[in-house]
């Protein structure tokens, strides 16, 4: 689905109109990133949790040459899906 399709879907669901979907979803993206940004975490309840994971330095390849490169350690976001949902899709 597109955004344009959830947030009509949505809207049909709740009976409110698209553009108050909108407004909430992008409050919500924005609490996600603010919370993931300053705790570590974000749970979407019966969905899924973004977490906040250090991922240490590493030796990789470069797939054009095959020279060994130095990747440096970094943070990344990662998304880690509820049991709930796994079972409900699954």
């Amino acid at each position: 689905m597109t955004k344009s399709q959830i947030m009509q879907a949505l809207s049909e669901k709740v009976g409110v109109s698209k553009k108050e979907v909108m407004a909430f979803m992008d409050a919500i993206v924005e609490l996600a990133y603010k919370e993931v940004k300053a705790n570590g975490e974000f749970v979407i309840p019966g969905i899924g949790k973004l977490v906040k994971a250090h991922s240490a330095a590493r030796a990789g390849r470069n797939p054009a040459t095959g020279e060994t490169i130095q990747i440096p350690a970094r943070t990344r976001v990662k998304f880690r899906v509820a049991k709930a949902a796994k079972e409900a899709v699954l």
